[in-house]
């Protein structure tokens, strides 16, 4: 299998162990993350209570690649806001978005509204 992309709220399903999470194991050899994407979720975290620390070992821990943001996906993200705000789609969420077409490779969410979206990028929802 090649790279997969996953969203802020893959990595929060799997920490979490929500449902739809048993999907997620196989593919955490090939997932990849965004900077962006790593911030919003141990954002989340911290804003639960999880001290910032144990919150920020947790996400980096949950994927073995974590891919900086670059100046061609900041463009890329920008731009999706059109097709993107109508279903309440985050930055971070343009962001994965933006990484996933940056390496041509599908991008995981457990965001059902994601499935309404026709963006070019190939979006597989976990639950």
């Amino acid at each position: 299998m090649s790279q997969v992309v996953f969203d802020t709220s893959i990595v929060l399903a799997w920490l979490h162990n929500e449902p739809g999470s048993d999907q997620i194991a196989a593919l955490i050899p090939f997932a990849v993350l965004s900077t962006v994407n790593a911030a919003e979720a141990q954002s989340k975290l911290v804003r639960d209570g999880v001290d910032s620390k144990v919150a920020w070992n947790s996400v980096i821990s949950s994927v073995p690649t974590i891919l900086s943001f670059d100046p061609a996906q900041a463009e890329c993200a920008g731009s999706l806001i059109g097709k993107t705000q109508p279903y309440g789609l985050s930055l971070g969420d343009r962001a994965c978005l933006a990484l996933a077409k940056a390496l041509n490779a599908p991008v995981y969410t457990a965001d059902r509204a994601w499935a309404q979206l026709q963006v070019g990028m190939e979006i597989r929802l976990i639950r």
